[in-house]
């Protein structure tokens, strides 16, 4: 579960980051985090409660929300696009 003051502080970091103002939450940057730490959290669950399969299904939809928002970002500005990915740490 992510807090709101993680949730503030994500907006507030992402948001000044990519230039689209720091109480944005609704810029794709700052969603596409909030979104990874959403995840990351539930990796932890899925360690205890391997055969929670309606989480997963949660899990999934989350993934592809972030997987859609990643390539809308990528087809908009690309220079953006490596930033977050590289900030987020999702592509090795």
């Amino acid at each position: 579960m992510i807090t709101t003051e993680q949730t503030a502080a994500l907006v507030k970091e992402f948001g000044t980051e990519f230039g689209s103002g720091e109480k944005d939450a609704g810029c794709a940057p700052v969603q596409v985090a909030i979104l990874t730490t959403r995840i990351n959290n539930l990796k932890g669950h899925f360690d205890k409660h391997i055969h929670d399969y309606h989480s997963n299904r949660g899990l999934l939809k989350l993934i592809g929300r972030r997987r859609r928002l990643l390539k809308y970002i990528a087809k908009n500005d690309t220079e953006k696009y490596q930033a977050v990915i590289k900030k987020l740490g999702l592509r090795k």
